[in-house]
Formats: structure tokens, C-alpha cells, sequence
């Protein structure tokens, strides 16, 4: 057989595979949103992973570390004198340390934008560990169908290798070509070995997110939405950027917190009793203030520390800003690239496998082609195919990558999404 009559059956193979395998335009699919049992996994995850459980933990010390933060900075004295000489004494007295600088609210403050920085903290874990399980969750779902289409292809070359020794009794093959089906039917069992391994890696992967115990809902059909369809929320309201101005907001705080530890507050103390001198009982009662004097320590340190960690703060919410701007255009035109790819290749899916194996087989029991064309048009079509499947997979990381930059990934989970128009 001629290389042109050759190369006018693969055309006419892919030809045939093309049209078998047509779908709807593009502007036919569907505008996906998030499924409802996707939302609720994602619920099961969030309350099943170690480090949420942790985190919501830390939210409700630092909740509590306002209120311990609102009670009073000092608590009284009592003390209770007693002598006996010359003259005896008994008296008692109390104390009071008074906040005359403001120390109860500025820690207050302190401990309320701690409060806010926790909150926002548990919000970007959530955020991340909702897009690690929903990329694990989309890796094992098209691994498995990566799995199942090269069990079609162990099929298929174990009903080839049969075929091939059949035609070999009757003397329509060489025997070189039956070694070639059998060679071709090891190789589909050794790449069938590879495909079931990164399927069990999917998994454990899925797995380490939550454990087992989350069901995983069926991966919606098709490809995700044009990134258009989701606006990205405004910088300042994404949730890194929140936590970091949280951050700030402890920052500015600790050095109000600082200064006012520098100020002296005044201890008033009572005291009251008798005193015994002979047969004559006097009462006595005493009033006292004292204050101490930050001579040896005047606290400007812990000021000058509280200065500089603020300036840290306000650099740390500046470069987030430009991390953050970088990392959605670059989650975007990654996104849309993969995205384009993958409407360009949906000719090319595993459901047209079937048939082009189906047109080859017969092709070749013609005679018309090959059994060395029949494996390499063959193993082209698989190649094609699990590549689709492939691109599926990173198109819809890329579509969480996405959502978790541009900040849309819970509302997309909440089905909280909004259509952009064009």
C-alpha cells in the first residue's frame, strides 16, 4: 500500500471520528454554576479537615481573648496588719491600681482587630482548603475515566491479538505482524498499569484533604464557564487582602497599647483599725495614692518595636496588593488559554474512541490498511484521547485557581455568582 492511499484512510478515519464525536457549539453549553452537592461536600470537607478544626479553635481564643481584654486592668489589694509591743496595731487595708491611661480599651482594640485578623485567617484557610479538595476531587474524577478508556484499550488489544492469531492459521498475516499485536497488547497492559497507579495517587491525594468519609459527587459534564462569566470581587475585599489589613489593624494597635503601658496609673489605698497604747484605744484610718516613676524603664522600646512592626504591617498589605493583581491576571489568562484549548479539542474526546477503533479494525480485517498503520493510527487516536482528558483536568484546576484569585470561590460554592455581561 502506497503512503498517499495510507494517509487518505487516516484523513478519512479522523473525518468519520470528527463527525461521530461532534457537539454542541460553545455558545450552546450550559453556564455552570456550582452544583448543589458539590456545596455540600465542600461543607463535609470544611468539617472533617484537621487544620479548619484548628483554626476555628484559634477564632474562639481570640474571641475570648476580647472579652478577657474588655474586664478591668487590675483587681484590688486587701491586707491585714497586726502588731503587738509598745503599741498594739490592727488595721486593714485595701488598694486599687487605677486605669487612669486608657489601658483597658487600648488592649481591647488590640485584642478586637486580633479577633478580625483570626477571622479572615479561618476564612483564606477555608478558601484553600476548599480549592485543594475541589482540584484533588476533579484530578481522581478524570483519572478514573483516563483508567476506564485504557481498559477499553486492553480490551480492544486483547480482542486485536486474538484476531491476529486467527488471521495468522489461515495465512493473511506474517508472522511478524502477530508479534506486533502481542507486543501491542503488553504495552496497553503496562500503560494500564500507569493510568490505575495516578488514579490510586489522585486518590491519596483527594483523601489527605478529608480523609475518606466525604462522598465525591459526579464532575459536572463538559467544561466550566468562560472566566467572564464571574467578576472578580473589588482587591480590597478578597480575603488575604482582609486578613493583612486586619494585621495592620493589630499592628496600629499594639502601639497605642505600648504607649499607654508607658504612662503611670496611680494606686489609691485605705487602710483603717485601732491602735492600742496602754489602757487608750485611738481608730485610725489612713488614705495614701502612689504612682511609680519610669526612670529605669520609660518604655520607649517597646514603642519604637510596636513603630516598626506597623511599618512591616503596612509593607505586607502593599505587596499582597500587587501579589494579588498579578496572581488573578495570571490565574485568568492561564484559565482562558486552557479553556480556548479545550473547546478547540472537544473533536478529539474519548467518546469517539469507540468508533475510530471500530473503523480501524474493520479497515485493517479489509485489508485495507496495514496491521502496523492499524496500531499506529490506533495509538494516535488513545494518545488523542487521553490528552482531552487531560486538558479537561487542568481547565477545571484552572477554573478554581481562578475563582480563588479573583475571591469568587465560596460564592461560586454558594451558587452566589454573578453573570458579567459581555
Amino acid at each position: 500500500m502506497s503512503v498517499l492511499r495510507a494517509a487518505l484512510i487516516g484523513a478519512a478515519c479522523l473525518f468519520y471520528a470528527a463527525s461521530a464525536a461532534a457537539s454542541p457549539n460553545e455558545g450552546d453549553a450550559p453556564r455552570l454554576a456550582a452544583a448543589s452537592p458539590i456545596g455540600d461536600a465542600v461543607q463535609l470537607v470544611w468539617a472533617a479537615n484537621p487544620d479548619v478544626q484548628a483554626a476555628r479553635a484559634e477564632l474562639e481564643a481570640a474571641q475570648a481573648r476580647v472579652r478577657a481584654a474588655a474586664q478591668p486592668v487590675y483587681n484590688p489589694s486587701l491586707s491585714l496588719d497586726a502588731e503587738n509591743a509598745d503599741v498594739n496595731r490592727r488595721t486593714a487595708g485595701i488598694s486599687l491600681p487605677l486605669d487612669m491611661s486608657g489601658k483597658r480599651a487600648a488592649r481591647t482594640s488590640q485584642a478586637q482587630a486580633q479577633w478580625r485578623s483570626r477571622e479572615a485567617a479561618y476564612d483564606v484557610l477555608r478558601r484553600d482548603i476548599a480549592s485543594r479538595w475541589l482540584k484533588a476531587w476533579s484530578a481522581a474524577a478524570l483519572a478514573a475515566r483516563q483508567r476506564e478508556l485504557g481498559e477499553r484499550r486492553v480490551a480492544l488489544m486483547h480482542r486485536f491479538d486474538a484476531l491476529a492469531a486467527d488471521r495468522l492459521g489461515v495465512g493473511d498475516i506474517s508472522s511478524p505482524e502477530r508479534d506486533l499485536a502481542a507486543l501491542a497488547l503488553g504495552e496497553s497492559q503496562i500503560q494500564q498499569a500507569s493510568l490505575v497507579g495516578a488514579e490510586a495517587a489522585a486518590l491519596a491525594t483527594l483523601e489527605a484533604v478529608a480523609g475518606d468519609a466525604v462522598s465525591k459527587p459526579p464532575l459536572p459534564a463538559g467544561l466550566p464557564p468562560a472566566s467572564s462569566s464571574i467578576s472578580p470581587i473589588p482587591i480590597e475585599q478578597r480575603p488575604e487582602l482582609v486578613k493583612l489589613r486586619a494585621d495592620e489593624d493589630v499592628a496600629q494597635a499594639g502601639i497605642d497599647v505600648a504607649r499607654r503601658a508607658r504612662l503611670p496609673d496611680p494606686t489609691v489605698s485605705l487602710t483603717g483599725g485601732r491602735v492600742d497604747t496602754g489602757a487608750r484605744t485611738d481608730q485610725v484610718i489612713g488614705l495614701s495614692v502612689s504612682i511609680p516613676l519610669p526612670v529605669l524603664n520609660s518604655g520607649r522600646a517597646e514603642i519604637d518595636a510596636a513603630l516598626a512592626e506597623a511599618g512591616a504591617a503596612a509593607a505586607l498589605t502593599r505587596s499582597q496588593q500587587q501579589a494579588s493583581r498579578a496572581a488573578l491576571r495570571e490565574a485568568q489568562s492561564r484559565y482562558d488559554a486552557l479553556l480556548a484549548a479545550g473547546h478547540a479539542f472537544r473533536q478529539g474526546r474519548a467518546a469517539a474512541f469507540d468508533d475510530r477503533s471500530a473503523l480501524l479494525e474493520k479497515l485493517w480485517r479489509a485489508g485495507e490498511i496495514s496491521t502496523s498503520d492499524y496500531l499506529v493510527q490506533l495509538k494516535q487516536s488513545l494518545d488523542t484521547a487521553l490528552s482531552a482528558l487531560a486538558l479537561e483536568s487542568q481547565a477545571w484546576q484552572a477554573w478554581f485557581d481562578y475563582l480563588a484569585a479573583a475571591g469568587r470561590l465560596t460564592d461560586w460554592l454558594d451558587g452566589r455568582t454573578q453573570d458579567v455581561s459581555p
